[in-house]
């Protein structure tokens, strides 16, 4: 089992989105990048510590590869907005890609490179190493699962 972590906006949308694919064995949602230790919720929204909210993804590589998680990364949220998606805006909705290994920062330079033609702005997705990830509270897993829902998309 290998390790991914991915910030693409609100995490709830992005966790169900890679809970559901075939090959993932595991999704946390939680909060990295930051400065603060075991940061809460409320102090990841006020865009002062730092962190992203997050997907860590645990997967089978032999059954889905890196590239074709990050290729599902760059297709389901939009890499061009500068700590934004959609309505949510802040820091911790900024894309990021955080690498667990040379060969996934390598995966995710070239990711860019592939999907960079199909957006009219550049793709500011910040591509930095793993640092301490920390899961978000409790509540905040499955959270649609939770709920019957699919996505939260607006």
């Amino acid at each position: 089992m290998e390790k991914a972590t991915f910030g693409a906006g609100c995490f709830w949308g992005v966790e169900a989105l890679f809970r559901r694919t075939h090959g993932v064995a595991d999704t946390r949602v939680g909060y990295t990048g930051g400065t603060l230790e075991h940061p809460t919720y409320r102090e990841v929204c006020t865009s002062r510590t730092g962190h992203a909210e997050v997907v860590e993804v645990t997967f089978d590589d032999n059954v889905i590869t890196y590239d074709q998680l990050l290729d599902l990364f760059f297709e389901n949220h939009n890499p061009t907005t500068l700590n934004r998606q959609g309505l949510d805006f802040g820091t911790q909705y900024r894309s990021a890609i955080f690498y667990h290994s040379s060969a996934q920062e390598a995966a995710a330079h070239a990711a860019v490179a592939r999907h960079a033609p199909q957006f009219r702005r550049p793709i500011v997705t910040e591509i930095v190493p793993a640092t301490t990830f920390y899961p978000a509270e409790e509540y905040h897993q499955r959270y649609l699962e939770k709920r019957g829902l699919v996505h939260c998309h607006v």
